[in-house]
């Protein structure tokens, strides 16, 4: 005998599952958070805000600038911060590079000395 109630659950759950669709967000495209990965969109970023930097909060620690990075369809500034130096590595900072219609940009890593 067939369930009915077993029957209508699982329409409303595939109802429901089928409207979780990942796609880009429109404008740009976010491809990996975990490497220097690029973000890319179509939007030019706004110039870099002013940040009052203040005093290190131990010696050897060096400021990491902010930046506006492409999220949810929109530039949305994160601000700096002070970073304490890690041996045998160099930061890289972010940077934005325009790339014919489009901007690209590389994402801060630490960089390991040669």
């Amino acid at each position: 005998m067939i369930n009915k109630n077993g029957i209508c659950s699982a329409i409303i759950l595939i109802a429901l599952l089928s409207g979780c669709v990942v796609g880009p967000e429109p404008g740009g495209y976010v491809y990996s958070d975990s490497a220097p990965a690029p973000i890319i969109t179509d939007v030019a970023p706004p110039a870099p805000q002013y940040e009052e930097v203040g005093i290190a909060p131990a010696p050897g620690y060096f400021w990491i600038s902010g930046v506006w990075i492409w999220e949810g369809g929109r530039h949305v500034w994160h601000p700096g911060h002070w970073s304490a130096p890690r041996d045998g590595y160099t930061w890289v900072p972010h940077q934005w590079h325009r790339a014919g219609n489009q901007w690209r940009m590389d994402g801060g890593h630490w960089q390991r000395r040669w």
